[in-house]
């Protein structure tokens, strides 16, 4: 099965519908679930790779999860700031075994990001450009989570980057549009590394699959009124963005850890600018203690922008804080791949 779209949106619906209605009931370990096998999902253009709705729109979250991967950490503690559902997959209170960071940055000793870079700069019509995330050991143990994620191919033709993944199994509700968003950016990461324009997107799944107690909220997602994904992300700045991406984790590293950050002591481009001042509005908009003035300032800052309707979004699911409690990032629903 292949289905083929330019926005995420599109792409979300159309799995949907597919998975309601064509879907075989099966009874998982987590859960009743709809599933459909051996299905191929493409995104055409990898920059539209943000969901417009309400109920999808998940910017922060997702931004969160990628860089916790580039950092090259398996961090519970870097995590569970943005999705706290992470804590049940812990076995140790303070990793997650699944992280797929390490196994980017640091698999048996390698970086596999940085060996696909030197193979295609080498070759660029290289066959052999694949991040290898799942590993033999995962099985060999009962474990709380491992990666859904098997590998990721990159093709350099035409001058363009094209990205196939390959998943063992993705919830459609939750994982797929955090991991769309992921791969996509990391796609356009070393394209630009390579000097190379952006090509599609594929996604294959073994086991594609909506647990049933989300059935409704799939019907109201197909449901809900959105505009079409006319703003998608703006092209990365053409040169290569290693130096930013560091200064981009050092930013979220600081907010974090509730230490004030000033950005124009960064040098950042545009592009880089607008990601740190969503973890800035992330970083005012959480706990107890939000500070309003900090995200009005950043919302005018970010008017305009492709960012606005989430922040815009984020703080009407947050609301007024409540100072009896805690507010939590309600935003982030997932749950376990």
């Amino acid at each position: 099965m292949h289905l083929k779209a330019e926005t995420l949106d599109d792409l979300l619906i159309a799995t949907f519908e597919r998975l309601l209605k064509r879907g075989k009931r099966i009874t998982a370990t987590r859960g009743e679930t709809y599933e459909l096998q051996g299905v191929l999902l493409e995104l055409s253009d990898p920059r539209a790779r943000l969901s417009r709705t309400e109920s999808k729109g998940k910017v922060f979250s997702s931004l969160g999860e990628l860089l916790w991967y580039l950092s090259g950490t398996n961090s519970l503690e870097f995590i569970k700031y943005y999705l706290p559902k992470y804590e049940d997959e812990t076995e140790d209170g303070a990793t997650i075994f699944g992280g797929y960071g390490p196994r980017l940055i640091d698999h048996h000793g390698h970086n596999q990001i940085e060996n696909v870079l030197k193979l295609l700069k080498g070759n660029s019509n290289s066959r052999r450009a694949v991040i290898q995330v799942f590993d033999a050991a995962d099985i060999s143990r009962t474990r709380k989570e491992i990666p859904c994620t098997c590998t990721i191919q990159f093709l350099l033709r035409e001058e363009k980057l094209n990205a196939i993944v390959h998943m063992r199994s993705n919830d459609a509700y939750f994982g797929l549009p955090h991991d769309v968003f992921a791969f996509t950016f990391l796609q356009e990461i070393i394209a630009r590394s390579l000097g190379a324009g952006l090509g599609t997107y594929k996604h294959f799944v073994g086991s594609l699959h909506l647990y049933s107690d989300y059935e409704f909220h799939a019907h109201s997602y197909i449901g809900e009124a959105y505009q079409p994904t006319t703003k998608k992300m703006p092209p990365m700045p053409p040169d290569t963005p290693w130096q930013s991406i560091e200064k981009i984790l050092k930013i979220e590293s600081k907010l974090r850890a509730d230490e004030p950050v000033l950005l124009s002591q960064f040098s950042l481009d545009s592009y880089w600018l607008d990601l740190a001042r969503i973890l800035q509005f992330f970083a005012a908009s959480r706990g107890p203690q939000m500070d309003e003035i900090e995200m009005e300032r950043l919302k005018s800052e970010l008017a305009g922008s492709v960012y606005e309707m989430y922040l815009n979004g984020r703080t009407r699911t947050i609301g007024p804080p409540n100072l009896s409690e805690p507010t939590l990032p309600l935003l982030f629903d997932r749950t376990n791949k």
